[in-house]
Order: C-alpha cells, then structure tokens, then sequence
C-alpha cells in the first residue's frame, strides 16, 4: 500500500532538497544548558556544513516534554549565538509537528508495518530514547494480538515491524555504517505506551522532509542510526551521510553529559574566558588548532581553508 499522496509529496521533495547541496543540522533537546562536548558537536557540526558551502539548520528535539526544562531553549539559542555559530532558517521545534509524525505513524499503521506491544519497561529496556543502551527487542508481541486499545487502564506501545537484511548508510567518522536488523536494531518502538511519539519516528521523518544531507552528531549516537534507517528504509528512502564525532571526555574518560554535569559557558565565563578563548578551546580539543588559541569562529572556518577534506583529516578518516 503506498503513502498518501500528500505525505510522498512532502517526502520527495525532502529528497529533492537534499540532492541539491549540503544540509545539515544540530539538534539538541531543551533538557539543560549545552555542556563542552553538545558546543564541541555543533562547532564541528557547523563547520562541516560551512566548508562545503552548505546550510545549518537548528533543531529543537523537544516532543518529550517531561524532560524540558523552562528556559532551556533560550539557553542553547543564546550560547549558540554568542559562539558566533549562526544558522539558516528559522528555528525548528519538532513540538510543532506533531502532526507530521502523527501522519507518518498511522501511514505505516495502514501498511502493516506495525504491532501493539504490552511489554512492561520493567521486562524490557525502553529503546526509544536517544541515549540508551542497545537493548534489541526479542519480538515477543510481533505474533500476538493484543488490540490496539486500552488494556487494564494501559495502551500498548507502537512497534516497527523491521525485516530481514542489513541496515546500511554512509558514515564519516564513527565504526562502519551497517547492523543487521533482526539482531543488531529489532523491532523499533515509534510510539510509546505514554502515548508520546519516540524520538527515532521523529528524528527519522525530519532528516527526509528537511532535506538533510549530512548528519555530524557524537559517536554515542552511532547505535541509534540503525533504528532511525529502519524507519527510513520503511518509507521507502535512504538515510543520509552520517558523521559521528569522538566524544569529549573527562580526566577519568568519562564522556561529558547534561546528567554528569559538564561545563558549560556559563563555567567558562565564570573563569574570565571569552567567545574566541571558547572557540579556541572547543576546536584543540578536536585537534583542529594548538591549545590555547584564540580565534572566533569565523576565523577558525577561514583558517581550515576551502578545503573540507582537511576537516575530515584532522578528525579522522573512516575506521574499516
């Protein structure tokens, strides 16, 4: 059964987009203020998309709304903005498109393409969230019919009825571009039992429709790519160019996270540094400039050059 018209229009013009240029983005959620290592990945993320005369889109990742703290997107467009990281467009809130998603969910609902599952988080971990650890779902509700409705005052959550074969996409930096499905990704929640949409539906549907290119997020997300192509894969388009960058980490290794509390500007203000002092440091700690440099953001863009093959190099080239 094909997508609606309405809904294959808006994807392949997506696509159509993408095909002519680069279009990046950054997508953080309004959890907190942006630590170092979420300022490193847009810095890199920004100059990625800046090298090879391309846009950079800004997208609020915020349809969980339990974890949205007030004032936390006026946080992030502030530091952004005085890291001279500018972006193309207006801001993007995926709160705002709920519809999109609620259209794309009942798509796929129609072709078959999803199950009910009752499976408690307590049996098993919920793999719809961003950063939790693959956990592949065994399938223990794909042959059962548990009705799409209210069972003991509790919905069942939406999964994805992945196939046979191997998830593949193109990947810059990280461990190479390819899980198995069955085994490696399984079958992918895309709406949970708390009725709120999961962030792989949303995140999958905004690289298509905006057009996204190219992808340039931290190597903890390598996991969750699999997830986000199977959706793709499942209307029918692929993924984009992915670039997942080496986390910043501590003394002790530990990456940097809002939950761990990692330094932020405000932390960097408080020890008198200023925007290119900032930038300066962002960028040694990917290995772009000596330590201890001071150069905006502009400068750093026009000292790599015109060359986006030298920001490859410096962070790396693909692992076989």
């Amino acid at each position: 059964m094909p997508l609606p018209s309405h809904l294959q229009a808006l994807l392949e013009a997506g696509l159509l987009r993408r095909r002519q240029g680069y279009r990046g983005r950054f997508a953080p959620s309004p959890t907190g203020a942006l630590h170092r290592g979420n300022l490193r990945t847009a810095l890199l993320g920004w100059l990625h998309a800046r090298l090879r005369g391309g846009e950079w889109l800004l997208r609020l990742d915020d349809l969980d709304t339990p974890r949205n703290r007030p004032g936390a997107e006026a946080s992030i467009l502030a530091d952004l903005r005085w890291l001279g990281l500018d972006w193309d467009g207006p801001l993007l809130r995926q709160s705002q498109r709920r519809g999109l998603y609620g259209t794309v969910l009942s798509a796929l609902r129609r072709q078959g393409l999803l199950y009910p599952c009752r499976c408690s988080r307590r049996l098993l971990a919920d793999i719809s969230a961003p950063h939790a650890a693959l956990t592949v779902y065994p399938g223990t509700c794909r042959g059962r019919d548990g009705g799409w409705g209210p069972l003991q005052g509790r919905l069942p959550s939406w999964r994805l009825r992945l196939g046979p074969g191997v998830l593949r996409w193109l990947e810059s930096y990280g461990l190479p571009g390819q899980l198995d499905g069955p085994s490696a990704v399984g079958d992918v929640v895309l709406r949970r039992a708390d009725g709120f949409l999961a962030y792989h539906l949303a995140t999958a549907v905004d690289e298509l429709s905006l057009g996204i290119s190219d992808v340039v997020r931290g190597c903890d997300l390598w996991s969750a790519t699999g997830a986000q192509v199977a959706v793709m894969a499942a209307l029918g388009a692929d993924p984009p160019s992915y670039g997942h960058v080496p986390l910043w980490r501590d003394g002790q290794g530990r990456r940097l996270s809002k939950r761990e509390g990692g330094e932020g500007l405000a932390a960097y203000r408080q020890r008198g540094l200023d925007a290119a002092s900032v930038v300066g440091d962002l960028a040694a700690s990917a290995g772009l400039v000596p330590a201890g440099g001071r150069l905006s953001a502009i400068e750093l863009l026009q000292e790599l050059g015109p060359c986006p093959e030298r920001l490859d190099h410096l962070l790396g080239a693909p692992q076989a």
